[in-house]
């Protein structure tokens, strides 16, 4: 059996659906999965990008395109009031929910569809208050040690070579992204394809001009 680990932002929309996908993207394999939150901004400054929602005409972009996935998966979506929004509340909260720094499906589902579904604020007070008291964490979601594992995951993923979110991991190889669901199924499924070179001889390939930051 395959053991995924899903890093995830629920800022993130594209992984609020490969979340929702994942059941049914990898239908008939036999596998497990742990769910890893880490903040998608920490990922952003270490490799000096902007995200999709701070350049405007992509941010437009972006909404567009993940409604419509939303719709032709069947996936129920809804955006939330704002976005982008400070996520650090709820990853805290998602992680205290856990001993030992993944929390459940049930969890992750939940502070998923908090954010996603509905178009209420998904930063709003009142309602992170009603979700805590309906996750019921163990550990204090502002407390030290909630604080140092999310810290700890941002330092993980970035040693692991993480760019963005979903990130699927799997055997030492990354699937990033909403669209990467059906290779991830085709590796499970052992597709000869990632046994060849290609997969590691593109890390190989001489830049040919690289712009002044």
């Amino acid at each position: 059996m395959k053991h995924i680990t899903f890093w995830f932002d629920f800022i993130s929309p594209y992984a609020y659906l490969a979340f929702e996908r994942l059941p049914a993207a990898l239908q008939g394999l036999s596998y497990s999965v742990s769910y890893k939150p880490v903040l998608f901004a920490a990922l952003l400054k270490h490799h000096g990008q902007l995200g999709p929602a701070e350049i405007a005409s992509k941010r437009d972009w972006t909404y567009r395109q993940v409604l419509w996935l939303a719709h032709s998966h069947g996936i129920p979506m809804d955006l939330p009031a704002a976005h982008p929004f400070n996520p650090l509340a709820l990853l805290r909260l998602a992680l205290a929910c856990s001993d030992d720094g993944h929390p459940s499906r049930y969890v992750t589902e939940t502070v998923f569809r908090h954010v996603w579904r509905g178009g209420a604020d998904a930063a709003d007070a009142q309602r992170l208050q009603a979700l805590t008291a309906q996750l019921a964490p163990a550990l204090v979601p502002d407390g030290a040690e909630v604080k140092a594992r999310l810290k700890a995951h941002g330092e993980e993923a970035i040693a692991r070579g993480l760019f963005g979110v979903p990130a699927l991991a799997v055997d030492g190889k990354l699937f990033w992204g909403f669209d990467a669901l059906p290779m991830l199924r085709r590796y499970l499924e052992g597709d000869e394809w990632f046994d060849g070179p290609a997969w590691d001889t593109v890390c190989q390939l001489p830049v040919g001009l690289s712009r002044s930051r």
